[in-house]
């Protein structure tokens, strides 16, 4: 297998098998990090369930611009061998039941509040894709690429 189509299968399992990350907004020249459950539609892009009442949510209505970061685990105890990858882009608040369904079957729990009223799903619309393998190996990978051996892992009846 050569070494972008073995990044791209790693990245792909570990955004398949992401439930839970970073995301990393900005608004007025501030950063800000935090802890998301992410989950991926129909084509692979990511979901995210967002209330009205975090900071992060109010910074992507001001400036939808974000990245998202999820992780595996470590190979040994140095937290640099892990696998993980940088999806850049734009958040955008959509509405659809087939990403509610989606969502939820990837976190069940959330159902206890789905449909409070300060809860929105967000698409990430990704722009650029960083992988990193571990200790030394980064590259940056072609997300339509990324999506497609997504697809061909996703299970039947899977979107």
């Amino acid at each position: 297998m050569a070494a972008n189509q073995e990044a791209l299968a790693e990245a792909a399992a570990l955004l398949r098998g992401a439930r839970v990350g970073t995301l990393a907004t900005v608004h007025e020249g501030m950063p800000h990090a935090a802890l998301v459950t992410p989950a991926l539609d129909a084509d692979a892009q990511p979901i995210l369930l967002l209330s009205t009442l975090a900071v992060h949510t109010r910074q992507l209505k001001a400036n939808p611009a974000c990245a998202l970061l999820v992780t595996g685990a470590a190979v040994t105890e140095n937290p640099q061998t892990a696998p993980r990858l940088c999806l850049t882009g734009e958040a955008r608040l959509i509405l659809s039941e087939r990403v509610r369904a989606r969502f939820l079957a990837a976190h069940p729990y959330a159902a206890q509040y789905v449909d409070f009223g300060d809860f929105g799903f967000w698409k990430v619309f990704v722009h650029e894709v960083q992988y990193i393998g571990g200790f030394g190996r980064a590259m940056r990978l072609n997300f339509a690429a990324l999506q497609h051996e997504i697809s061909l892992h996703r299970p039947s009846g899977y979107g």
